[in-house]
């Protein structure tokens, strides 16, 4: 297949707002998978991308990297997948693949950078990579994932941002059946961190500050819910947790989450505070705790990630939207108005013909 134009939403130099436009894709190589995409999560990360929250971004900025869809083409070596093969790509597009962590199938560790699916120099045009917001993308078969055949493909997309983020710490440190886990902060992450757990055999509990919340988290499977704003019930619940499973991205008290945790317990981090943490020596010796973080996971352990998900029908709980609802979308999530991911209808609504208003 030769290198196309497509329709996708994005940013550029003269207008900061999403709004339709025309991107290039390469053609497609040996080793390359094209992609019609259907569905793509929508993540925090694409507002802080857009919105050069987390500094200068290459125009045209193109987010989206919780990618579902089909395969309409394969490059002649390609051997991983065929024509109609439900697929998917996730946070990365490519790595070094010669480093000690690309190796080791931790390639989202890759020292010399992982190649993000949109916002990362490539040799194409126009410069840099662009994501998901867009009607088709043409991708290396080894960043390439399958998507169980029984799994909704919509509410599937999360699974490769949300789903992943909290999936990997927990086997890496060791959550299984019969630990007890708080979970802190239900949203995108955290819904997913509590079905996860669940499914692992764990004791969930999730922590919240809001009341309303409880019956949200036991509806996902949480056998408590722990209301933090509640100064008896939180003095109660000290050396509970074997594992606090860390979500939140905004500044809060991580030291008094610790008192929590038993002897041996460990807070994970996967929420990105802007604000560095107050961490006294104190509440780590006195019972050997450990604090650990987190970052997604590489193409191995996300495809065993769904191959999980396959086999007990976990997907993520979503909203799903047009694409002219994107910024409307992205206001929401800012107010933590979703239940719990926004997922964009791509086959649906990407298209000169439908997208008159964004």
């Amino acid at each position: 297949m030769s290198a196309s134009a497509v329709f996708a939403i994005g940013v550029t130099e003269e207008n900061k707002n999403l709004h339709l436009i025309e991107i290039p894709r390469r053609a497609v190589g040996p080793n390359d998978v094209h992609i019609d995409i259907e569905y793509c999560g929508m993540c925090h990360s694409d507002l802080h991308h857009c919105r050069q929250e987390w500094g200068e971004t290459k125009k045209p900025s193109v987010p989206g990297h919780e990618i579902v869809g089909r395969v309409t083409a394969v490059g002649s070596a390609v051997t991983k997948f065929k024509v109609g093969d439900a697929a998917g790509v996730g946070c990365f597009v490519d790595s070094c693949r010669t480093c000690a962590e690309c190796k080791d199938d931790l390639i989202q560790y890759c020292e010399k950078g992982v190649i993000g699916t949109y916002g990362n120099k490539t040799a194409d045009a126009p410069g840099h990579t662009l994501g998901g917001y867009s009607q088709a993308i043409v991708v290396d078969q080894d960043y390439v994932l399958r998507i169980p055949d029984n799994l909704d493909l919509a509410a599937a997309a999360p699974l490769l941002c949300a789903g992943i983020t909290v999936w990997s710490p927990m086997k890496h440190y060791g959550v299984k059946a019969g630990s007890k886990v708080a979970v802190l902060g239900l949203g995108g992450l955290g819904h997913m961190a509590v079905k996860f757990a669940k499914a692992f055999g764990a004791h969930v509990t999730v922590l919240s500050r809001s009341p309303s919340k409880s019956k949200e988290a036991l509806d996902l499977g949480a056998e408590n819910v722990l209301i933090t704003s509640d100064d008896a019930a939180f003095k109660a619940a000290a050396r509970s947790f074997d594992f606090i499973v860390d979500t939140v991205s905004a500044e809060h008290d991580l030291a008094a989450y610790l008192s929590l945790l038993k002897t041996d317990g460990t807070h994970i981090l996967v929420g990105g505070s802007p604000v560095p943490f107050d961490l006294p020596a104190f509440a780590l010796i006195m019972k050997r705790i450990k604090v650990g973080g987190s970052l997604v996971g590489g193409i191995k352990e996300t495809q065993e990630m769904l191959d999980f998900c396959g086999q007990t029908g976990i997907v993520s709980e979503i909203e799903l939207v047009k694409a002219g609802y994107a910024e409307k979308a992205w206001e929401r999530m800012l107010k933590s108005d979703v239940k719990f991911r926004f997922v964009l209808d791509i086959k649906g609504s990407l298209n000169k013909e439908t997208v008159v208003d964004i």
